[in-house]
């Protein structure tokens, strides 16, 4: 039976390659499909926001763009007259599907570490909303949970376009069991 995209998020997103995966699992590259997501960026300018070297970063743009998810963008020439060569996210990463089983531990934490990077980056100012919480679920209700929030953020994402005027906002969804 066929899955119904209004009602299921998973139906509109497809398994990620073990190639996908790789480049998804390290936290300086999903920082920079994120700022590559809001605009245009060189490998310099990528550097200089992440705070890393050149070949450190053109080492995971390489990476990101052989997995798909950057794609170099028209040459233009720089403020100093050189030509710059930019990147920009082609979208594919937030449409994937990757099951936990198929990570290994040091790849799962690579969104929170990015995720934390990047709240750091931004100071405690800039959270516009957060809510934290414990529920007691089954499987099924933590599947059910799961693909309603899920269906929400995707909804937002299929029209970001229409608000791109509009500040620029980054969250992370994550539950997690707690310990016994």
């Amino acid at each position: 039976m066929e899955r119904d995209p209004s009602i299921d998020p998973e139906a509109k997103r497809r398994p990620a390659t073990v190639k996908e995966i790789k480049a998804m699992s390290h936290p300086l590259r999903l920082r920079i499909i994120r700022l590559c997501g809001e605009r245009e960026l060189t490998n310099k300018q990528l550097a200089d926001r992440l705070g890393v070297d050149p070949g450190t970063a053109l080492y995971h743009v390489r990476q990101l763009v052989d997995a798909g998810f950057l794609e170099p963008a028209a040459a233009r020439t720089g403020e100093s007259g050189a030509l710059e060569k930019p990147y920009r996210s082609t979208g594919r990463s937030w449409w994937l599907s990757v099951a936990v089983d198929d990570l290994d531990p040091s790849e799962e934490l690579a969104p929170v570490d990015a995720f934390q990077q990047e709240l750091a980056e931004a100071g405690p100012d800039s959270i516009a909303t957060s809510a934290r919480f414990a529920l007691h679920l089954s499987e099924d209700d933590l599947a059910e949970l799961d693909r309603r929030l899920v269906a929400v953020i995707d909804a937002f994402v299929e029209t970001d376009a229409e608000r791109a005027h509009l500040p620029l906002h980054g969250g992370i969804f994550l539950i997690h069991r707690t310990p016994e």
